[in-house]
């Protein structure tokens, strides 16, 4: 399945959605989606990735950037993610610079 991004910034929440399978060759688009939304100053980076099917090392290395790019000011949600990506995560010890929800939380995000 072909990568897709989409983003838009809200009330300082910026909403990240992914879609299909983030291997090297799309990591520079999500990239420049992180950094078209960090030039914003969002209080809060909420990844959308209940579309995301796979997600390869240069995709975790993008998450790195955007966790060092916005700064501890800056919480970052990971919603819905499928359970080999939620393992990467896990494995890799990026869970404790995020929050994994299993899906859209209002009340813990735009709280």
């Amino acid at each position: 399945m072909a990568f897709s991004v989409s983003s838009n910034v809200n009330n300082g929440i910026a909403k990240v959605t992914l879609t299909g399978e983030l291997d090297a060759s799309a990591a520079p688009e999500f990239k420049s989606e992180i950094e078209k939304v960090a030039a914003q100053k969002p209080r809060r980076l909420v990844l959308m990735l209940a579309g995301l099917e796979f997600m390869a090392s240069a995709g975790l290395r993008v998450l790195i950037f955007a966790k060092q790019k916005l700064g501890s000011t800056t919480d970052i949600f990971v919603v819905g993610a499928q359970p080999p990506i939620v393992e990467t995560l896990e494995m890799t010890g990026f869970q404790h610079s995020v929050v994994i929800l299993p899906e859209y939380d209002a009340s813990r995000i735009e709280g």
